[in-house]
């Protein structure tokens, strides 16, 4: 029987909720979210020794190791879906197990440091991306095959900026 964990382990910035009216000055805290999160990483990761970097964040949670490489691995699945949408008449995502990434070895042996240099590159452009977009853009959709339903730019950068945060404050558990 899995563990039972507190909600402010699993959530420490609370769950993520939407308002789906569009706004400028909401979307100006999305992008400086995205665009600063490698910068709040980093400065966190600086204080975890290496023996915590495979310790997990909660009982029956990832390591930090491990929650450092899906950001990578989750924020490069969400720069890609921003180009198909960008591109493409509501394209439909490619969903991921992103629990068996977390096990696969380059989640389990590669230094942390590499995930955080990919996410400060993949931040650059991804922001430069999004600050191109017209108002128009934010809604065209794409196509959750999971979720099944349609799901506009708009939650997705509302969605990846909570993201970042949600496990920067998994990895400062930790300390």
């Amino acid at each position: 029987m899995p563990p039972i964990v507190s909600e402010q382990l699993q959530y420490p910035i609370g769950r993520f909720t939407f308002s789906p009216g569009f706004s400028a000055a909401e979307l100006e805290k999305h992008l400086q979210a995205i665009e600063v999160l490698p910068g709040k990483l980093e400065a966190v990761m600086q204080q975890i020794t290496e023996a915590q970097w495979d310790q997990p964040y909660r009982p029956g949670g990832w390591t930090i190791r491990q929650v450092v490489h899906h950001l990578a691995d989750s924020h490069l699945n969400a720069f890609i879906r921003f180009k198909l949408a960008l591109t493409e008449q509501k394209p439909a995502i490619k969903p991921y197990m992103e629990d068996r990434w977390a096990e696969l070895p380059d989640s389990l042996l590669v230094s942390p440091m590499v995930s955080l240099q990919l996410l400060q590159a993949l931040h650059t452009r991804w922001v430069s991306l999004m600050q191109g977009m017209q108002t128009a853009d934010w809604q065209r959709p794409l196509y959750h095959p999971e979720r099944m339903r349609d799901i506009s730019l708009w939650e997705m950068v509302a969605l990846y900026a909570w993201h970042g945060e949600h496990h920067l404050g998994h990895v400062k558990l930790i300390l």
